[in-house]
């Protein structure tokens, strides 16, 4: 495993960040990812040089679980080897119904829920603090304030910021270079092979300013892994998958996933990961490691060792520029003309 900076931050994390949204989850009753099981990914993910984790507060059923998991997980570890990172925003379940104050980025609920996660991480500080989501209710000004309490605190090391528009991200920037506010150094978007014009300008401020980006779904729900396979041609949405598969139980998957610009990202990650001797996946996750512009780490999620091997091994291959650039030409047709969502 190779490491890079965080950033412009002092912080050095591997190439790639391991993802527990699933820990503690529940889809039809059924936990994804149980205790046990939470547990011996992150020992498999340590074993193979993974020091960066992420979680959030509402993650896992009741909220809190995968925080209570990694926190249970530590005790075994040196907690100043990890670089953990965590969330502020959604409402949080764990007091029974949410109040008025039970959400958002208002500085009542932001510093209720920083101490939570301290306790069931078990840890004295977060080395990355995100927003989970932009709060058009609360003032960016009392957020920032309250952000840069935290790292003042010694709480917090470093200030994130998750899904958003370009404006509000710069308008966060800019808020806080006038008030002397700590930034946000890390961002967390919706960013992936076949996924990048559309998020072109929130990329290009943080290329701009030197944040570090750790896209979420970098392999697009599973799409990019190659385990589908498409049954219309005139149809994008059309597609056959493993029995049980992601694809087939989520709407979302249809909803962002699928698209003719993605099966034809999709085609060419095939073709360079034959050249490489690859998969798809670890080509697509390449890929994002290799952006020029900024320093990218992929956020994997993998439900199985066998998954998570298949990840890591995207930090044993390399691209050239040729290979690279077909996989951006392949987002649009030979008229020069972007592929569209669903034509």
């Amino acid at each position: 495993m190779e490491y890079t900076r965080l950033g412009s931050t002092g912080t050095t994390v591997s190439q790639l960040c391991f993802g527990t949204w699933r820990f503690g989850r529940e889809t039809g009753g059924v936990v994804e990812t149980d205790r046990d099981e939470a547990h011996d990914l992150l020992d498999a993910a340590w074993e193979r040089g993974i020091n960066f984790i992420d979680t959030a507060n509402v993650y896992g059923n009741p909220n809190g679980t995968s925080e209570a998991y990694i926190g249970e997980w530590l005790d075994d570890y040196d907690r100043e080897d990890f670089v953990i990172a965590s969330k502020v925003y959604f409402p949080f379940d764990g007091r029974g119904e949410p109040g008025p104050n039970d959400s958002g980025l208002g500085r009542k609920h932001i510093r209720a829920q920083i101490e939570g996660t301290l306790d069931r991480l078990d840890t004295d500080y977060l080395d990355l603090y995100y927003i989970h989501r932009w709060d058009e209710h609360s003032d960016i000004e009392e957020t920032l304030s309250t952000l840069d309490d935290l790292v003042r605190a010694g709480k917090v090391h470093h200030l994130g910021a998750s899904t958003m528009a370009a404006w509000q991200l710069t308008r966060a920037l800019w808020k806080s270079d006038v008030e002397d506010y700590e930034r946000f150094e890390v961002t967390q978007p919706l960013f992936h092979a076949g996924y990048r014009d559309d998020v072109k300008d929130y990329l290009d401020v943080c290329a701009d300013q030197d944040i570090a980006v750790c896209p979420y779904s970098p392999l697009a729900g599973g799409f990019l892994t190659g385990k589908y396979e498409r049954t219309d041609n005139d149809d994008p949405t059309a597609f056959e998958g493993p029995e049980g598969s992601r694809g087939s139980l989520s709407d979302r998957f249809e909803d962002f996933y699928l698209s003719e610009r993605g099966w034809h990202v999709l085609d060419e990650l095939r073709a360079v990961a034959d050249e490489l001797d690859a998969t798809p996946a670890q080509v697509a996750l390449r890929w994002l490691i290799e952006q020029p512009d900024f320093t990218c780490v992929p956020i994997v999620g993998a439900r199985t060792v066998d998954q998570l091997d298949e990840n890591v091994g995207a930090t044993d291959i390399s691209l050239s520029d040729d290979q690279f650039n077909r996989i951006v030409s392949a987002r649009y047709a030979e008229d020069g003309e972007r592929w569209g969502h669903r034509a």
